[in-house]
């Protein structure tokens, strides 16, 4: 499975990275890295979402704006 990495942002104490990765059947889904800490203190949480795009840009904007909707309501996701 390939996957595509964008330039992760910051926000605060958070590093944000959209990832996109090919199901194998042409389309894509989107994950999102959540990082907190540093060193032996690091925090990382990954969150995919089930959704199919068809391409890996579309799949990559999805999780960025992901991302923001986390930053603004963290549990969101919870």
């Amino acid at each position: 499975m390939k996957s595509l990495n964008i330039q992760p942002f910051t926000a605060g104490r958070y590093l944000i990275t959209p990832i996109s990765h090919s199901n194998g059947n042409g389309r894509y889904t989107a994950s999102l890295s959540i990082r907190s800490g540093q060193g032996t203190s690091t925090h990382c949480r990954i969150v995919s979402f089930a959704r199919e795009f068809i391409s890996r840009e579309k799949a990559l904007n999805h999780a960025a704006t992901q991302g923001q909707v986390w930053l603004k309501n963290p549990q969101a996701f919870a």
